[in-house]
């Protein structure tokens, strides 16, 4: 049977380096979603405030299905930060959440380029747990929340196999962004806008 497994989180969390790393770790199937979606014609415009592709979800999701069911590996990990959006909910097995704390996820979207709106957005929407949020509303029971700041991406990666394998606790909940900020006295810097 297929093992489906989602890296998501907000951008600059270390989605695609620990999908990687764990696909290559795994010897599994590896899809990037905006590879994807560019590769198969699933756009269907730009976003320019944001800077990104618009995605045709419903499309995204028939084609998807499409493809898992093709691929002959048992493995298939999926990464991007709308992957529990499009993935068809009959073939994720674990749904793997990933979270930076703010004050470091700011300075990984910096030096990616990211500023503006689209810097405060990401940064907003790691905070009110968006893309957690996301994916337990669509996979509950199969989403475990990771925090990986300050960690090195093989760490991580172990921290993964080892929920796979049942050596450590699946959690979701236990990170609180705007507790820790509001305790660090820093909330405030984070809920602008530009």
């Amino acid at each position: 049977m297929k093992r489906v497994i989602l890296i998501t989180g907000t951008p600059c969390v270390g989605k695609t380096t620990t999908a990687q790393a764990l696909a290559a770790k795994l010897g599994a199937e590896y899809i990037n979603l905006t590879d994807y979606a560019k590769q198969n014609n699933l756009t269907t415009g730009q976003d320019p405030d944001r800077d990104t592709l618009i995605i045709n979800e419903e499309k995204m999701q028939e084609t998807l299905s499409q493809t898992i069911d093709t691929i002959t590996n048992n493995n298939i990990i999926i990464d991007g930060h709308y992957a529990s959006a499009v993935t068809p909910e009959k073939h994720v097995a674990q749904v793997f959440v990933l979270r930076r704390h703010p004050k470091e996820l700011k300075e990984f979207m910096e030096k990616r380029g990211y500023s503006g709106t689209k810097l405060w957005e990401n940064l907003q929407a790691e905070i009110i747990d968006v893309c957690l949020g996301e994916a337990v509303e669509i996979h509950a029971g199969r989403v475990c929340e990771l925090d990986v700041t300050g960690k090195p991406i093989e760490t991580v990666v172990e921290d993964i196999i080892a929920v796979l394998e049942k050596r450590k606790n699946c959690l979701v909940g236990q990170i609180d962004w705007m507790g820790t900020l509001e305790n660090e006295g820093t909330l405030d810097q984070y809920l602008k806008t530009t």
